[in-house]
């Protein structure tokens, strides 16, 4: 069986949750089927843990274009080379349309992951212009043709049938994303995290991730204002989606500065080895997301033994388990796709409790931390969602026949 996979990120162009899911996906799969990649970006290895791979570099006559044209024109490259597979399975609205039209010209199924969904992300209306409405579009066309949709929670299936009424809800089926716990796991040392700047015999707590909209930060930055005096907040922040977020965060970065020491910020995403010891020695790792379809970064944090507040929103609480691995923050939100909380005060004010709970008490921190790596060990092993990934592989390949 060959499994062609599109995705806009892939190693070493990895930003987000689903460039990590399509790469330990690969990685796994590619021992129990024929597996070809096919990635957005500039040439990298052809072969990855026995999967091949081919790039795809933007068109060069579309260098002027809105950023969805651009995509794209990457999916029309893609379309002809995945000639001879038996399944095409994509990943995020980059990648959708390039499955989508794979299989209706070569004439097989079209598998897409769920990793986020466009209606309940329109903030992304700020980045990319009339170019939103281009990719609402797309998601939707290949989501209402896909033979089957995998949503990495139980949550992100009800956004599923909530956005797109007209998909049949006995071809959407749960996988959760997974974890390579070998390769996470929590290390003692402390030479990167002083080297950072962060003290290790500090209480702290950590945030990582792309300033995005949906990552929640100015509700963090305002709850974290709540925090004890000796306790650390460190910031592994990724480039902001827009000026204005990024103008927003920094003044509240700002002001936590002037009123306090012991704010760090890391103004670039680390490597996997110095975030496992940043993540190590934090007392407790903040998630205060308004949109969070899984969130494979809080079973990063979980792997590597740190406590977990988190807001209950999306697929978090199929994640973090309340009063065991850490802490989950009620959010009432407005019906109206940007997530907003209905009472943003009282959102803050509760992430602060929360936050203030966990790190008050550092044994209790501690515990929550082993029981959240033994949780992502026994229940979110990349094996175990490759072998249930080829199960549905397997299921419409069936029906194809």
């Amino acid at each position: 069986m060959r499994i062609d996979i599109v995705t806009k990120e892939f190693p070493p162009e990895i930003y987000g949750g689903a460039g990590v899911h399509v790469a330990e996906l690969s990685r796994v799969l590619a021992a129990k089927a024929e597996v070809q990649v096919h990635a957005f970006g500039a040439e990298r290895a052809a072969d990855y843990h026995g999967a091949t791979v081919r790039s795809y570099a933007d068109l060069p006559e579309l260098s002027e274009a809105n950023a969805a044209v651009r995509t794209l024109g990457v999916d029309l490259q893609v379309v002809p080379a995945i000639a001879g597979s038996d399944l095409v399975h994509s990943h995020t609205w980059y990648a959708n349309m390039a499955g989508h039209l794979a299989a209706l010209l070569h004439g097989i199924p079209h598998v897409l992951s769920a990793h986020s969904l466009e209606p309940l992300r329109p903030w992304k209306a700020e980045q990319l212009g009339g170019g939103y409405a281009v990719s609402s579009w797309v998601e939707q066309t290949a989501y209402e043709g896909a033979a089957a949709i995998i949503a990495v929670s139980e949550g992100m299936r009800q956004d599923i049938l909530r956005s797109y009424p007209q998909v049949d809800p006995a071809k959407v089926k749960v996988i959760h994303n997974g974890i390579d716990v070998q390769a996470w796991q929590p290390d003692p040392a402390d030479d990167v995290v002083r080297g950072l700047g962060i003290d290790p015999d500090r209480p702290s707590v950590v945030w990582v991730g792309r300033v995005t909209r949906q990552k929640g930060v100015p509700y963090l930055l305002r709850a974290a204002a709540a925090l004890p005096p000796e306790v650390q907040l460190v910031l592994c922040a990724g480039a902001a989606d827009t000026p204005a977020l990024g103008e927003e965060v920094n003044a509240l970065i700002a002001g936590l500065q002037a009123e306090r020491d012991g704010v760090v910020v890391i103004e670039r995403m680390l490597p996997r080895a110095e975030l496992i010891q940043v993540l190590s020695h934090a007392t407790v790792f903040a998630c205060p997301s308004i949109y969070e379809p899984l969130g494979i970064v809080n079973l990063e944090a979980m792997a590597c033994g740190a406590a977990v507040v988190a807001s209950a929103t999306g697929g978090i609480p199929e994640v973090v388990a309340h009063g065991e691995t850490g802490l989950l923050v009620p959010l009432e939100q407005v019906a109206d796709g940007t997530g907003t909380p209905l009472d943003a005060e009282k959102f803050v004010a509760d992430f602060a409790a929360a936050m203030i709970e966990v790190v008050s008490d550092p044994a209790r921190a501690k515990a929550m931390g082993a029981r959240g790596r033994q949780r992502a060990t026994e229940l979110f092993s990349w094996e175990s969602i490759v072998d249930q990934t080829l199960d549905v592989y397997k299921s419409v390949l069936a029906q194809h026949r």
